[in-house]
């Protein structure tokens, strides 16, 4: 079987650079073939790509949070903000009735 190579994976990897699945498979394989291929290091660019691959999912994951706990934090400003005004408008009544009572 011959070793699989760093443009065989990068052909075979998905075109939106975020399924790090095939590239762990080669990786696996490359390492099945056993310790002395390992040691040589016949699978380090293969490695370096499965790190990049990871690398660019948890930047997007890291991404995709950001952007949900904005999203979260502006829903709940706008909700301190309405009970805010909520507040204020009741304490304002309120000190309204008390100055119609002394009429």
């Amino acid at each position: 079987m011959l070793p699989i190579t760093k443009t065989q994976v990068e052909t075979n990897s998905h075109s939106n650079g975020t399924d790090c699945e095939e590239i762990m498979t080669a990786l696996d394989e490359c390492h099945a073939r056993g310790f002395i291929h390992k040691a040589l290091g016949n699978c380090n660019d293969i490695k370096r790509d499965v790190n990049k691959c990871l690398a660019a999912e948890r930047f997007e994951r890291a991404k995709r949070n950001r952007e949900s706990a904005r999203e979260s934090r502006k829903r709940i400003e706008k909700i301190w903000a309405d009970e805010k005004a909520f507040e204020q408008g009741f304490s304002s009544a309120s000190s309204n009735v008390g100055a119609e009572e002394k009429k």
